[in-house]
């Protein structure tokens, strides 16, 4: 990673202050971005956030256990309706039913890594079930109307806080941008410890080599069971801060198409396995995705072809990209051992 560049800075380790000094500054983002009227900025760096810890919990699931989850878009979506569905039975406030929703996104990535572990299914096999759910929850989203309000969905707007908005004049942006960068950031520490835990040590021996992972007494099913309700518990606590966002709930917004596409893209462009490549790759592609809406039916064209070049030359993705070149470049490792030795 890009921690080669200041290992150490006042003494203290890159890798120690790297999160609190990246949180800190994207704290300062609302009161030099947020103006006047600028919704449309705040809702792109608040959409970014949000993209952002989906492909942290992506990479969680898929970069370090090697199941392949394409139906992000759906769990998203049964987190937000969960919420606002079960917040408007119980007549309590969404933030009391939040954690059911991401609990029951939980269990069903659970159950769907705990299937595909008993039968040992390939990453292939993993992406073609979850394709399929994908498909499925939508179908239901929109069939159930009776219940989920069909294509036109449900009005949703009960994550945010109007008495500081009115008492204090603060725009519903700024609130919400808070709101999701502080799960973007319990969800990235998160990764930081999981990581540099036995659990992460676990999840790299069966990414590498499942049936050695297991010779070694590495439970396999345990562990992959594990990886899918982590990563799929933070994807159902997102679910209803995009609707928050969006202001309303509409399948429409859950699509393959709409989430999955963009988080994968995210997290290969950003680099896989990695603390910021999420959070670097959903400001590039998102910001890149935006620059294009100028160019209309082209928009399509055009943002596949720079997908490709982005591919490329970024293999590995831009952020481990970024960390060789300064290596390569600066001798940033061989200074980081002089320093250290001094």
């Amino acid at each position: 990673m890009i921690h080669a560049l200041l290992t150490r800075v006042g003494g203290t380790d890159w890798e120690t202050i790297r999160l609190p000094l990246v949180l800190g500054l994207l704290a300062l983002v609302p009161p030099v971005v947020f103006r006047e009227g600028a919704t449309y900025v705040s809702r792109l760096i608040i959409l970014a956030a949000i993209f952002a810890t989906l492909a942290m919990a992506l990479n969680i699931v898929f970069g370090h256990t090697d199941q392949l989850f394409l139906f992000v878009g759906a769990l998203t979506g049964i987190g937000a309706y969960t919420t606002a569905l079960s917040a408007e039975a119980f007549g309590v406030s969404p933030w009391a039913t939040l954690l059911i929703g991401a609990v029951l996104t939980g269990v069903i990535g659970a159950l769907v890594c705990y299937v595909a572990a008993r039968l040992q299914f390939t990453v292939i096999l993993i992406a073609i079930l979850t394709l399929a759910l994908q498909f499925a929850v939508i179908e239901f989203f929109v069939g159930a109307r009776d219940i989920t309000g069909g294509s036109t969905g449900l009005i949703f707007s009960g994550l945010g806080f109007e008495s500081l908005q009115e008492g204090f004049g603060i725009h519903e942006h700024v609130i919400l941008y808070y709101l999701v960068l502080a799960l973007l950031g319990a969800t990235f520490a998160f990764y930081e410890w999981l990581r540099n835990s036995t659990y992460g040590l676990a999840f790299d021996a069966i990414r590498q080599d499942e049936v050695a992972a297991e010779s070694i007494g590495v439970d396999v099913v345990r562990y992959k069971v594990l990886a899918g309700f982590t990563s799929a518990f933070i994807i159902g606590l997102v679910g209803p801060l995009y609707a928050q966002l969006e202001g309303f709930v509409i399948p429409g917004l859950f699509e393959f198409q709409v989430i999955d596409v963009l988080v994968l893209i995210i997290l290969i462009v950003g680099g896989m396995r990695t603390l910021l490549g999420p959070l670097v790759g959903a400001g590039l592609v998102i910001w890149i995705d935006e620059g294009l809406a100028s160019t209309g039916e082209w928009r399509t064209v055009i943002f596949g072809a720079l997908l490709i070049v982005l591919f490329l030359y970024f293999r590995q993705g831009v952020v481990p990209f970024a960390d060789r070149i300064l290596n390569d470049r600066f001798r940033t490792r061989e200074r980081i051992a002089t320093w250290r030795e001094s």
